[in-house]
């Protein structure tokens, strides 16, 4: 039997919480990430036909145990088992049966002890449930790159014998900083999936910004947090307008603005208007605001650009790199004209990591047709279309090119 979206999307969740409560009650991250999906391969097969049990965490809790405490009772894991049962044992003491361990999870997989890169890695393969050829996407290496350094970082942590607590006070804003970076990386690739037919995943965004508010609730009072938090709710907002019935993809400038989430406009302004000023500024609160800015717009022709210019000015100061520039362009250009945009975005031209990035040609394109170059702009359009992985962006990108003849 075929499973549901419904059932999906509900494995898809608990799936990092029961390898948190494993991992807590085992202390062993890679054989315990081995037992959930055998658990989450028996719930694809029994609950459809079954029905959902009354309580499907402890369910596959259960499960993903039994799986685990049998691959421990063979002869060849004996000695291991034993060596350890003793300072295992205390792992899981005191802590509440129905307690969500992700947020702990989460800081575990950004362990100072692994590399940047498998950190976000093994974050967005633990917590964020995407596959590795979807993560290896992400990083543009190949799959097989990327599931030798998933199997390296979990082997990491179980030969450090890292502990499954929040981090001290004296490591939280390092491991603070990459958990952000992971959580954002986890929320683009929900808002736009980099490889596929479909524009957005709901689940990814959606878990995202459930994250976030966890971390919120952790560290109340990190303007960085807040900040991130903001512009995942103004990013998210936008979603429903996004596509197109068929799922065509809507540039920002046509949507149907009715269609936008009030609410989570409302909240992600007044999170960003209460935090700006008050801690040191950071890159995510610039970028929530500037994220504030279009949504508040009535319409396109209303967004304030001046504003958003002068917003992009300092975030390039506080946080500088290529994607940063190249919005900024955008903003260049809404301001000074497309030629004084396409004057930035040509500064990027000899930078590696954008040589194949399909968001340059994508923007020179538009900015190109702007100054009124059909040519040269179906041209870029073309060349973003063949850079992509993305269907519903292919299709948009070649529409443009072959509106301009």
């Amino acid at each position: 039997m075929t499973i549901t979206p419904r059932i999906e999307d509900l494995l898809r969740e608990l799936a990092p919480q029961v390898l948190g409560m494993l991992v807590r009650r085992y202390g062993q991250f890679d054989a315990g990430e081995d037992a959930v999906q055998e658990a989450l391969l028996a719930a694809a097969l029994q609950w459809p036909q079954e029905g959902v049990p009354e309580s499907p965490r402890s369910w596959l809790v259960t499960v993903a145990s039994r799986r685990l405490v049998d691959e421990w009772r063979s002869e060849s894991a004996r000695r291991r088992r034993e060596e350890s049962a003793t300072a295992l044992e205390p792992l899981g003491r005191g802590r509440p049966v129905d307690a969500d361990d992700t947020l702990t999870l989460l800081f575990l997989c950004c362990h100072p002890s692994l590399s940047a890169p498998s950190q976000l890695a093994l974050t967005l393969r633990a917590v964020g449930g995407l596959t590795t050829a979807e993560i290896a996407n992400a990083f543009l290496v190949p799959e097989s790159t990327m599931a030798q350094r998933i199997s390296r970082a979990k082997q990491s942590i179980k030969s450090t014998g890292i502990r499954f607590d929040l981090p001290p006070e004296s490591e939280r804003a390092d491991r603070l900083r990459v958990v952000l970076h992971v959580l954002y990386l986890i929320f683009n690739e929900g808002y736009t999936t980099s490889a596929g037919p479909a524009l957005q995943r709901a689940d990814l965004t959606t878990e995202a910004i459930r994250l976030m508010r966890m971390l919120r609730q952790l560290l109340p009072d990190d303007g960085e947090i807040v900040g991130l938090l903001a512009l995942l709710l103004l990013t998210d907002a936008r979603r429903a307008a996004r596509a197109t019935a068929d799922g065509s993809l809507v540039p920002l400038a046509e949507q149907q603005r009715e269609l936008w989430n009030t609410a989570q406009i409302s909240e992600g302004v007044a999170l960003i208007t209460r935090t700006l000023g008050t801690t040191p500024i950071g890159p995510y609160q610039l970028q929530a605001a500037i994220a504030a800015v279009h949504d508040e717009a009535a319409s396109a022709d209303d967004t304030d650009w001046p504003q958003i210019l002068a917003l992009y000015e300092v975030l390039e100061r506080v946080s500088p790199g290529p994607v940063v520039t190249l919005n900024r362009a955008v903003a260049v250009a809404m301001v000074n004209g497309p030629r004084a945009g396409l004057a930035l975005l040509g500064t990027l031209d000899t930078i590696d990591s954008m040589t194949h990035n399909h968001r340059l040609e994508a923007v020179r394109g538009h900015l190109l047709e702007l100054a009124g170059d059909a040519v040269a702009a179906r041209e870029s359009y073309r060349r973003a279309a063949r850079m992509t992985a993305s269907i519903p962006e292919q299709r948009y990108l070649a529409l443009r090119a072959a509106q301009l003849g």
